[in-house]
This record gives structure tokens, sequence and C-alpha cells, in this order.
């Protein structure tokens, strides 16, 4: 089985011709993915929120081969009972190989495992080309563990270079990754 990123080097002439490139270098290149965890509402609610953000964290370091970084709040809003400094979330930012490790296991693992799954929208591609993925549920992914009570959803933004959102929805279908078919 090839890997994602051997995969792009085979396509890169394909996808010259194809986008109507002047060299090599105008063609889109991700260069790097960030996976953002919201925990607002569950951190405020508990009791003990250190247990829940260390479970969250265990999970996502499994999941990305990363350890994640606590995001805090940066003002203290009282309708939302957070405070200053208080952690609301957690990220991964993700370069080179565990960046195409990361996203090999979610075109080939993790979406084919996704209840009722159709195929991504094409309008996760935001009008810069990035990929913008949100997934309700992070026990697609093997390396988790299925505990239902204590499931939770993420979202991922993979960074494309040199590319627009026509550009970039080539590029992923020429990588691989499923797109819904349109119906006339």
């Amino acid at each position: 089985m090839i890997g994602l990123k051997d995969k792009i080097q085979k396509e890169t002439k394909v996808l010259q011709e194809r986008l109507k490139a002047a060299n090599i270098w105008a063609l889109p290149r991700i260069t790097k993915v960030v996976v953002n965890v919201g925990l607002g509402r569950v951190v405020v609610a508990s009791a003990k929120p250190e247990d829940i953000i260390k479970r969250v964290s265990e999970e996502i370091s499994r999941i990305t081969g990363q350890k994640p970084v606590a995001t805090e709040a940066k003002k203290a809003i009282a309708s939302f009972k957070t405070r200053l400094g208080m952690t609301l979330g957690i990220k991964v930012t993700l370069h080179g190989s565990k960046m195409y490790d990361f996203l090999e296991k979610f075109v080939r693992t993790a979406l084919p495992r996704t209840r009722d799954f159709r195929g991504m929208k094409e309008s996760c591609v935001d009008s810069h080309g990035n990929l913008n993925v949100g997934l309700k549920d992070h026990t697609v992914f093997p390396e988790t563990s299925a505990d239902a009570a204590h499931s939770f959803g993420f979202q991922f933004t993979v960074k494309v270079l040199n590319s627009n959102k026509e550009k970039s929805l080539e590029f992923f279908k020429s990588l691989g990754f499923p797109f819904e078919k349109k119906t006339k």
C-alpha cells in the first residue's frame, strides 16, 4: 500500500498538467494539520475538570501521536461561566511525517468507519483551499477506547499552500480523499 507522501510525489506531474501550473512549486502543498477539541461546556459543568482534560488529552495523543497543548480562556465571561486562564480545549499542530500519518489514517481507516458516510462535502474546503473537517465521535479511530460515556468530537484543519478552492478540491481528490458525488 502506497503512503500519502509517496502518492503526492507520484501524482505531481499529472496534477501539474491538470492544473496547468508553471512548475511543481506552484502546485498545492500541505503544510500543517491542526487538531482542535473544544471542552468548554464539559469542563464548566464538571466537578473534576482535570480528569476530563487528562482523559481527552490521552485520547488525542493516541490518535495524533503527539502531546496536545491546552488552550486557555483569554478573558472571563460570566454568562459562559468561564474564568481567565481556565482550560477550555486542547490542540495539536502536526507537521512532517506525523501529519501524513494522521491524514492517511483519517482517509483509510476513520472515514470508512464513520456511520452513514457518503463522502465529504465540497464546502469543507474554504476559499483559501484549506480543508476543514469536524468529527462528532473520536472512536472512529482504531487507537481509541470505545467508551460511549466519554466520547467527544473534534475538528481539524489541513492548511494548504499555493491554492484556492478549485485547485485544492482537485488536489485532495487526486490523493484519494472521498468527496460526495454530485447528483444530476
